[in-house]
């Protein structure tokens, strides 16, 4: 059985020691970026290895960029390959944020075209709660070869955010609290504010009080709503810098209304150039 979208803690252990099998530890703080990888040498899943939001999920970024600004497709897919992920692995990915930056992971390897990719239920948290097993220290990844197919209609710029505003074309969806959507506080990012024409849609709302998924079919209604007669094809996810935008794209998918696409620069490519438009309240 491929795993796509979700994958609970139940049916992990089965799966845990196979050839094709490989966990990624995406544990990340924002505001303590080395408190991850600490978290993972401590303890992990077993045989997970450990992916770093800046430095394997994020290319430097730069002046006219986003903070977390995606890397070249052909870069993230030659790190694909070093971490020992093969176009025949099944890849779960897991963090203890709600599965923001597990999501961000599950994207980008469906934006290089391989399907057989899920996010842990609940994560580490989950995990532990269930007993789930743990080792420490590090897991070295055997490199493996990895054929990316890229897939370019998945990802838009800020150009073309701007075009469908204007044209009418697209719902762009920011996933972002809904105070810093409002411009009522902005902990992150040094402009407060969202895109004029964006609505908000908090990536919580995806979520039960536990930090797992709600229902697909609790999800599918929330999000038909949200649509309110737009195809899943015209929605653009955004946030602060293209993370948590993929957690709304991850509950489509498992809500069965795929098609999203990702503003991978959000709000802090938005907010770059000032002449582009900030709308508050």
């Amino acid at each position: 059985m491929v795993f796509k979208t979700l994958i609970d803690v139940d049916s992990l252990p089965a799966l845990l020691g196979g050839p094709d099998i490989y966990m990624v530890d995406c544990r990340f703080d924002l505001m303590n970026p080395e408190a991850g990888r600490r978290a993972y040498l401590e303890a992990h899943i077993p045989g997970a290895r450990y992916a770093d939001l800046n430095r394997d999920l994020s290319a430097p970024a730069t002046p006219g960029t986003g903070r977390h600004p995606l890397p070249p497709a052909e870069v993230f897919a030659a790190r694909v390959s070093a971490l020992g992920i093969g176009n025949h692995t099944q890849v779960v990915a897991y963090d203890d944020a709600n599965s923001s930056f597990a999501a961000r992971l599950w994207w980008m390897l469906r934006w290089l075209g391989h399907d057989a990719v899920a996010v842990l239920d609940g994560g580490f948290k989950a995990w532990t709660a269930a007993g789930g097993a743990r080792e420490a220290g590090e897991v070295a990844p055997a490199a493996e070869q990895f054929t990316a197919r890229i897939r370019a209609e998945s990802v838009v710029s800020t150009g073309e955010v701007e075009r469908a505003l204007r044209d009418g074309t697209a719902l762009l969806v920011d996933a972002r609290a809904a105070e810093r959507f409002a411009g009522t506080v902005e902990p992150i990012d040094p402009v407060a504010g969202h895109v004029p024409g964006a609505v908000n849609h908090p990536f919580s709302v995806n979520l039960a009080a536990d930090g797992r998924f709600l229902p697909t079919s609790t999800l599918e209604q929330r999000w038909r709503e949200r649509l309110a007669g737009a195809s899943p094809e015209q929605l653009i996810a955004m946030c602060g810098s293209g993370v948590t935008a993929c957690h709304h794209l991850l509950s489509l998918e498992a809500a069965g209304l795929p098609g999203g696409r990702l503003y991978a620069g959000s709000w802090s490519e938005w907010i770059s150039d000032p002449r582009r438009p900030v709308a508050r309240g």
